[in-house]
């Protein structure tokens, strides 16, 4: 999944990096001057970022995976076991933008190995959760280690290597998102089936631990450099462009995680897969992610808005799909596929948008969008969760045809237009 985590979100455009799959920092990310530049690239200080990246990807969206078993196991509805995936898109919200400037004073490696050891926290508490309030703690330490590494990891990356390879380096960092987008849900459900839910929890602890390791032996000194300042979120929010955009994300994005959080009970409960069927087309659902995520980048490119437009409106479609034929195994397998791959156009998408609408401010912009997608997957979660509960396994899909239909107007409305040459 892409998360997206969260999510994933979009790598700071500003920067010259890929546009693809990529996450913004509310950190000053504005590169350094030559005296500031690091002479040579510390290559095995970005991997055990992008090791970072992938414990973290992985943790924010297994329970997409083991829903129905871990409601099950906690004497729960999917409904309310859907809040894990809540409580850590809240918390990030919060941490995304905060956590730079309550840390602005102590080295960055001290901060990030701190995330690891919340991560590390996280996973075993999350695997010896007898009730979902255990289970939700566990999930609020994720989220404070989730928005505090995406708030942070661009800015870090320019420390890391010199100005010329920034690209190459975050590039390098967010492929954990890539690989946990194909692996984490399908091996989550397999690990699941065999041995229990909790053992995806243990093996997710098993990779924190090694990124931690890592982390300790290969990430320099990185005394406080940065000064963030929160004073310019507020003048954001009063330009127009940047709420249009803020709103199109709540909408796009909740929508296709109500759909997303609770794609399992739907395949359970409506298709009637198997977990090895469930497992194969998580599966697609992560490889058309992660193609999706090239082609989306690419369209963006060209015009942000029709990138948006194209994925929402494909969603809408497949979710509406699901809505009428969701009985049907192939058609269902199909629908998920597509959707994942749809999926990518929105982080580039949304990221050029908000630099367009904030040229001006382009790090604090992408702080308010971190901000944004997370309270998107945190509504999706909660509204598609009550759907569920009060119309059963298709108030997902339910939910994201008209959240997503909303968003895709809006966009397509309101959206940028391409300027005139």
């Amino acid at each position: 999944m892409s998360s997206p985590s969260s999510c994933s979100v979009c790598l700071d455009a500003t920067a010259g990096a890929p546009a693809a799959d990529a996450h913004p920092a509310p950190e000053n990310t504005t590169l350094q001057p030559a005296s500031h530049e690091p002479i040579q690239a510390r290559w095995a200080a970005v991997a055990s970022m992008a090791l970072g990246v992938f414990g973290l990807v992985t943790a924010e969206f297994l329970p997409a995976s083991l829903l129905t078993a871990m409601a099950a196991d906690l004497g729960v509805s999917d409904g309310a076991a859907g809040q894990a995936v809540t409580v850590t898109a809240l918390v990030a919200a919060v941490a995304a933008p905060s956590l730079p400037l309550l840390t602005r004073r102590l080295d960055r490696r001290a901060v990030m190995i701190a995330f690891t050891l919340l991560l590390v926290l996280s996973n075993a508490l999350s695997a010896l959760a007898s009730s979902l309030p255990m289970l939700l703690v566990a999930r609020v330490l994720l989220g404070v280690a989730l928005g505090g590494f995406w708030s942070m990891s661009a800015a870090l990356a320019m420390r890391l290597v010199p100005a010329s390879l920034f690209a190459r380096a975050m590039s390098f960092i967010l492929t954990g998102v890539s690989v946990a987008t194909v692996c984490a849900a399908p091996i989550g459900a397999w690990m699941g089936d065999l041995w229990g839910w909790r053992s995806a929890f243990i093996a997710a602890g098993g990779i924190s631990l090694i990124t931690l390791a890592v982390q300790l032996l290969a990430l320099p000194a990185l005394p406080p450099r940065d000064n963030p300042n929160l004073r310019v979120l507020g003048e954001l929010l009063r330009r127009p462009p940047v709420r249009m955009a803020l709103l199109a994300v709540l909408l796009v994005i909740s929508g296709h995680f109500a759909g997303f959080t609770y794609i399992r009970p739907l395949m359970e409960q409506v298709t009637h897969l198997s977990v090895t069927s469930i497992t194969a087309v998580l599966l697609g659902y992560g490889v058309g992610g992660f193609f999706g995520n090239f082609v989306g980048g690419w369209i963006a490119g060209r015009s942000e808005r029709q990138a948006i437009v194209a994925g929402g409106a494909v969603i809408a479609v497949l979710a509406a799909t699901l809505l009428i034929a969701g009985h049907s195994a192939a058609i269902t397998a199909v629908a998920i596929t597509l959707w994942g791959f749809a999926f990518g156009a929105f982080p580039v998408g949304f990221q050029t948008w908000m630099v367009r609408a904030a040229p001006d401010q382009a790090e604090g912009a992408g702080g308010l969008l971190v901000a944004a997608f997370q309270i998107a997957i945190a509504s999706g979660a909660i509204f598609g969760g009550l759907m569920v509960d009060h119309l059963g396994a298709l108030g997902g899909p339910a939910f994201a045809l008209g959240a997503m239909v909303l968003g895709t107007v809006l966009t397509w409305q309101r959206g940028p237009r391409a300027v005139a040459a």
